[in-house]
């Protein structure tokens, strides 16, 4: 575990919260592509458990009107990055998060298949927290380790049209000027 994986796909220090939504990947599949999201529940609300309940098929529909809409799905991600910077993980690396949905990147279809999804606590209308990039910089340092990386995109990326996310308060050039910092 030299690079902070173990052998599934844990990574150590981040709290595990593991959510049942996932499964094998296809036979050969292995992660080169990380998708970035952005999620708050209720929407433009930060804190609290409901994304935690959302991954693990507990959110109460009844908790806020916005629930009833979205408590049925199953889905979820490898990673949360907290507001505060802290690391929870819900799906271990080697296995498939149900995060990407319909989406499509350089010609192969089911994203899922082949990437980790990496979810910041965040929405469309607000910058994301200063500690934010720091913790998703080191991540993406240690997957890089770990799996042939290829490229870091949006969730809008490989669904577009369908989704938005990061979104427009998403800094990119702070995000790549980190993981530069980090090669030299």
């Amino acid at each position: 575990m030299t690079d902070g994986l173990d052998g599934e796909g844990w990574l150590a220090g981040a709290r595990r919260a593991p959510s049942p939504n996932c499964d094998a990947r296809p036979d050969g599949a292995t992660p080169r592509l990380i998708v970035i999201h952005a999620i708050s529940l209720p929407p433009g609300q930060f804190g609290g458990d409901a994304i935690e309940r959302l991954f693990g098929n507990t959110l109460d529909p009844q908790a806020h009107p916005y629930y009833r809409d979205i408590a049925g799905l199953r889905v979820s991600a490898h990673f949360l990055i907290r507001r505060d910077g802290s690391l929870v993980q819900f799906v271990p690396c080697g296995l498939r998060a149900w995060h990407a949905g319909a989406s499509s990147w350089r010609g192969a279809d089911n994203c899922n298949d082949f990437s980790i999804g990496i979810e910041l606590e965040g929405c469309d209308e607000r910058p994301f927290g200063a500690r934010q990039y720091p913790a998703l910089a080191r991540l993406i340092a240690t997957l890089r380790q770990r799996y042939p990386v290829e490229d870091i995109v949006g969730h809008a990326d490989v669904a577009p049209g369908r989704k938005t996310d990061p979104g427009p308060h998403f800094d990119w050039a702070r995000l790549r000027h980190l993981l530069d910092s980090a090669k030299a």
